[in-house]
Order: C-alpha cells, then sequence, then structure tokens
C-alpha cells in the first residue's frame, strides 16, 4: 500500500507539473495575441527560453535555496519513492518559471533579449526562491513570528502572492526602469493606441491558461490524500467572478474579457482551498473590477507602458489575493477559518516590499551595465527582425 500511495503521489503531482508547464504556452499566446505582429515571434521564444534558463537555475540553485535539498546526489538517491522529490521539483519550477513569464508580458516590445535572459536567470535562482522558502518552507522562523503576533501564520495556498504578487512587483520596476515604447505617450499629452495584433491567439493564451490553471491550484496539494474539490470549485467560481466583471466594467472589449478570469484566478489562489465558494466568487468579482480600473489608469492616465498590464494582473490582483484570504477564508464569511486578516497583511507586504526591492536591484544593476533597452532603429523595425532575423509570416510566399 505504500508503493502504491508513493507511486499515485508521484503521479498526482508530475500531472500537476505537466499542466502548468502548459500554461507557460498561455503565457506566449497571450503575449504573442497582444502585442504588434512585428514581436510576435520574440514573444514565443521570450518564453521558451527564459522557462529553459529557469529550468537550469532553479535546478542548480533556486530549489536548494527555497527548500534546503539539491540533486548532487546519485541517481539512485534521486529515484527514492518512485522519485517524488523529482517531480516535486519539476512541479514547483513551473511556478518559478511563471516569474520571467510574467515579468516578460510587462517589458516586451522594447527590451533587450539578453539582459532579460540574465535577469531570469538571478530572478529565478535568488530573489523568488528566497521569500519561497519563508513562506512555503519556515525559513528564518517569518511564519513562527507571524503566527506568534497574530495567531496565525500567513496562508498562500497556491501562490496569490509567492507566485504572482511577487511576479508582478517584480515587474513594476523593471518597466519603470525600462520606459516607455517610443511614441507610446507623444509630448502633446496624447496616447498612442497599440492595439493587439491577434485577438484570437490572445483569447487562445487565456484559455490555456485557465485550464492549466486547475492543476496549479489543485494540485497544489501535492499528495494525492490532500486534494479537494473545494479548490477546484472555488477556482471556477472565481474565474467566472472575474470574467463577468471585466465584460461589464471592460465595456464588452475583448482584451479586458479575456484578462478577467485571469485575474480571479489570480485573487483565489491564496485562500482557494479556505474559502466558500461565495466567497471565492467575490474574490474573483473584486479582481476583474480591480483589473480593469488599474489596468485603465496605469497606461492612460499614469502612462506606465506595462504592455500586458502585469502588475495589475498579478501584482495587485496578487496583493488583493493574498489580503482576500484573510477575510473570506475567515469562518464568519463561511471559510473554514485557521487564517486571519492581520497575518495575510503582514504576509502580503513581505511579499511585496521583497519583490520591489529585488526588480530594482537586478533590473537597476542591468540598466547601468548592460542597458534594458532596444534602440528607437531597432523597436521601430520589431524584435523580431532585429533579435531573431525573420518574421512571424514572410512579406510575401515562394512562388515555387
Amino acid at each position: 500500500m505504500e508503493a502504491l500511495k508513493q507511486g499515485a503521489d508521484a503521479l498526482f503531482i508530475l500531472l500537476g507539473g505537466v499542466m502548468v508547464l502548459a500554461m507557460h504556452a498561455g503565457f506566449a499566446f497571450l503575449e504573442l495575441g497582444t502585442v504588434r505582429k512585428k514581436n510576435q515571434v520574440n514573444a514565443l521564444v521570450k518564453i521558451l527560453v527564459d522557462f529553459s534558463v529557469s529550468t537550469v537555475m532553479y535546478f542548480v540553485i533556486g530549489y536548494s535555496v527555497a527548500y534546503g535539498t539539491n540533486f548532487f546526489v546519485g541517481a539512485e538517491q534521486l529515484a527514492a519513492k518512485n522519485g517524488y522529490e523529482l517531480v516535486k521539483f519539476f512541479f514547483l519550477l513551473t511556478f518559478a518559471a511563471a516569474i520571467p513569464a510574467i515579468i516578460s508580458g510587462g517589458i516586451a516590445e522594447r527590451a533587450k533579449f539578453w539582459p532579460q535572459l540574465i535577469a531570469t536567470a538571478v530572478i529565478v535562482g535568488f530573489v523568488y526562491p528566497f521569500f519561497e522558502g519563508i513562506a512555503w518552507n519556515q525559513h528564518f522562523g517569518v511564519q513562527a513570528w507571524i503566527k506568534a503576533l497574530t495567531g496565525d501564520e500567513f496562508h498562500d495556498f497556491a501562490g496569490s502572492v509567492v507566485v504572482h504578487a511577487v511576479g508582478g512587483w517584480i515587474a513594476l520596476p523593471a518597466v519603470m526602469l525600462l520606459g516607455a515604447r517610443y511614441n507610446r505617450y507623444r509630448k502633446d499629452g496624447q496616447v498612442s493606441a497599440h492595439p493587439p495584433s491577434s485577438i484570437p491567439f490572445l483569447a487562445l493564451g487565456a484559455w490555456i491558461l485557465i485550464v492549466g490553471w486547475f492543476g496549479f491550484n489543485v494540485m497544489s496539494a501535492q499528495t494525492l490524500d490532500k486534494i479537494s474539490g473545494l479548490v477546484a470549485v472555488n477556482s471556477l467560481m472565481a474565474m467566472v467572478g472575474g470574467t463577468i466583471t471585466a465584460l461589464v466594467m471592460g465595456k464588452n472589449d475583448p482584451g479586458f474579457v479575456h484578462n478577467g478570469p485571469l485575474a480571479g484566478l489570480v485573487a483565489v489562489c491564496a485562500g482557494s482551498d479556505l474559502m466558500h465558494p461565495l466567497g471565492a466568487l467575490a474574490v474573483g468579482c473584486v479582481a476583474g473590477a480591480l483589473f480593469v480600473i488599474m489596468f485603465t489608469l496605469t497606461q492612460n492616465k499614469w502612462k506606465i507602458d506595462d504592455v500586458l498590464g502585469v502588475w495589475p494582473l498579478h501584482g495587485l490582483c496578487g496583493t488583493w489575493g493574498g489580503i482576500a484570504a484573510g477575510i473570506f477564508g475567515s469562518q464568519s464569511l463561511g471559510g473554514l477559518g485557521g487564517v486571519n486578516f492581520t497575518a495575510q497583511l503582514i504576509g502580503t507586504g513581505m511579499g511585496v516590499v521583497w519583490a520591489l526591492f529585488g526588480g530594482l536591484v537586478v533590473y537597476g544593476v542591468l540598466k547601468l551595465t548592460m542597458g534594458l533597452k532596444m534602440s528607437p532603429e531597432e523597436e521601430y523595425e520589431g524584435a523580431d527582425l532585429t533579435v531573431h532575423k525573420i518574421s512571424a509570416s514572410p512579406d510575401r510566399e515562394a512562388s515555387w
């Protein structure tokens, strides 16, 4: 029976890893559909190469930073318990690799290719796993301190804060240091529109992310005996709440409609194992509204050129999710309890501060040493031809 359980657990978390791996295709197509046509190839290449760099860095350094486990032992030892520790690494890697995938959408269309890969290596190797170890592996006694202070530990079941808020708040200084796309904001105060190149690809990316997210959330149980249908239904309710609110507040705009469910799913991650489904619906509705309002403000009024709106979507909705777990996870609002608002506020705030600091240091150093932004000529030509020497589709087909 023990051997059967070990095999089932390994398969369970492996399937979760595969589902979250598929989400990276969603990141790629969401960015591809949002950027202009001359940057579509770059969007696809960035996500794949960022994932590859993330894998190496998390295997060699990051996983050890977060969990104190390294893989520099014999294969016989690694294969113990059906290789569960290895597939657990694979599953958590897909979370870690989401950080550069998130950032990629914010700095799209004008960031240099190689400096971003260096940033990916540093963030996934050091910045992200440092906070991951605090939140999910009791590092430095921070969780014990929060519990002694408030009565409960900081709770983040599937990464509203650890993954999404951290990714979004790292992206904010990256976007600010990089600066806007050339001619995006004119001297006369006008905002130049850069409409999405492909709504169908944008929608495809959103749908891939939505489906994969059920692996992201449900498989965060990490063993089969801890699986919870509550997590699945709460994820569903938050997703539809974000969609409907974004539809109404976004005035039928398809970009908002397809980012609305993602906003809801970002927000519900932290408390998806605690909330009542109606609480999850409310969390998703707030997240959908938050995204539409803040995306509009950042793009048009504050003139922050966050191309895919990753700071509102992941940074702010992830922050809301961390706090919301302390509200809607409480028994007074139909949740399971074991969490409180103050603990969530402290833990969420720590994640935001650490992400801002990490993003500022990493991208600040890169800007001073290598530069972050493509030249006006390179940006005008597009990253596809400038970096990869090929466009998404040829201007003309070969005649024979």
